[in-house]
């Protein structure tokens, strides 16, 4: 049996750093991927997953419905509205290029699958700046984004508290003991969505894990991580990890 093919985008950055010793000083930069856990722990599931940094979606995510139909489930990670709304075709050279978040709400509503994880650059993100409040992929998520920087840091942990039904092909098999977690994205629930896990009730019970369907299509949120930070090792480590992104793909790709 053929593998889904799957497109994840996001899940990388450059950090640059001054380094002063004494009088002298010398920069440097380096890169980093925020996916690899997750992609270890999917290898070999059924999923045959493409991972697009962020930094090459600016350019090649998909730009017609064609190239997106080519998968069954599109997922973004960490990557902000604006790097796929500003090809360099536009950014650069003030040229019309296709509205990627417009494709994806359609691919949606066409019958495709489309996954929003947690990130400094999901959901509205650090300072506002992912920016996906107001935009065709809100329209698509079972949840609204707040309008302000809606990351909430948990630096003592919380636990997930599941509160869908134990025979959910999401939750089946997973018990109710997972890993602690450091931090989410806070949303607002749409009417008609379906609350998987939340957050712990000190934090007002907010969204963890939702799903939702828009059209012929089908949603999933997960407002915390894929890997650190807020993902700590202990839950990378959790035998439940792999299996609890497989089944969300799962379920988001069944028809």
């Amino acid at each position: 049996m053929s593998r889904k093919k799957v497109l994840l985008a996001g899940e990388s950055w450059v950090s640059t750093a001054t380094h002063i010793k004494g009088f002298d000083q010398f920069p440097t930069v380096t890169y980093h991927q925020g996916a690899d856990e997750l992609l270890d722990a999917l290898k070999d599931s059924a999923y045959d997953i493409t991972f697009m940094p962020a930094h090459q979606a600016q350019k090649d995510f998909p730009q017609t419905m064609e190239a997106l139909n080519e998968y069954e489930a599109i997922i973004l990670s960490d990557i902000g509205a604006n790097t796929l709304l500003l090809h360099p075709d536009t950014w650069i050279h003030s040229k019309t290029t296709p509205n990627r978040l417009k494709l994806l709400r359609d691919y949606v509503d066409q019958g495709g699958a489309l996954l929003m994880f947690g990130g400094y650059y999901s959901f509205q993100g650090i300072n506002g700046g992912a920016r996906y409040a107001r935009t065709p992929v809100e329209d698509v998520l079972p949840v609204t984004c707040l309008r302000f920087d809606d990351r909430v840091e948990v630096p003592e942990g919380f636990a997930p508290v599941v509160t869908g039904p134990a025979s959910h092909p999401i939750l089946d098999g997973l018990g109710t003991d997972w890993p602690v977690l450091l931090g989410y994205n806070e949303v607002e629930l749409k009417p008609g969505a379906e609350v998987l896990a939340t957050v712990s009730t000190e934090y007002g019970s907010q969204p963890l894990l939702v799903t939702g369907t828009y059209g012929k299509g089908r949603s999933v949120v997960w407002t915390s991580d894929v890997g650190p930070h807020w993902l700590p090792g202990e839950f990378i480590r959790w035998d439940g990890y792999a299996r609890l992104f497989g089944a969300m793909l799962d379920w988001a790709t069944a028809k």
